[in-house]
């Protein structure tokens, strides 16, 4: 395909333009080529040196630095230690604090249950309640 263009164009190195500054003109200030903000930033171009060596090394790209690997395997081991110090301080509970433990896990099942009973029940029972409530409460406000 390019040869064909070659063939219906064949002065296509003419329509081209050449710039001023290749004919030596020494009066002529030479542009210099922009530098890409990306590329001559530092973390660019340590990431493109890792990179690099990397490839020389024949490692994949997806393998972390080895700075990263240490300080997640650190942190990892710092939660596995925080839990088994966490399981042990409830192995070594007191048979008292079991005790409680315990105790208070039934009156919070109790507490459920009173609730679905209450609410269940039909409505004139939660009336009658109301109402020996407020009567007990108005009976000792009177005897105070």
């Amino acid at each position: 395909m390019y040869t064909e263009i070659q063939r219906e164009h064949p002065d296509s190195r003419s329509i081209l333009t050449h710039p001023d500054y290749i004919d030596g003109n020494p009066e002529l200030i030479k542009p210099k080529k922009l530098l890409n903000p990306v590329k001559a930033s530092k973390s660019h171009q340590e990431l493109h040196r890792e990179l690099l060596m990397n490839h020389k090394r024949g490692l994949s790209v997806d393998s972390k630095p080895e700075l990263q690997r240490v300080l997640e395997h650190r942190r990892r081991n710092q939660v596995l230690r925080q839990k088994k110090e966490e399981e042990e301080a409830k192995k070594l509970q007191s048979p008292f604090e079991k005790e409680l433990l315990k105790r208070h896990q039934r009156l919070d099942q109790l507490e459920k249950e009173q609730e679905k009973q209450e609410d269940h029940a039909p409505e004139f029972i939660k009336v009658k309640e109301n109402l020996r409530r407020t009567s007990t409460v108005t009976g000792e406000e009177k005897a105070a």
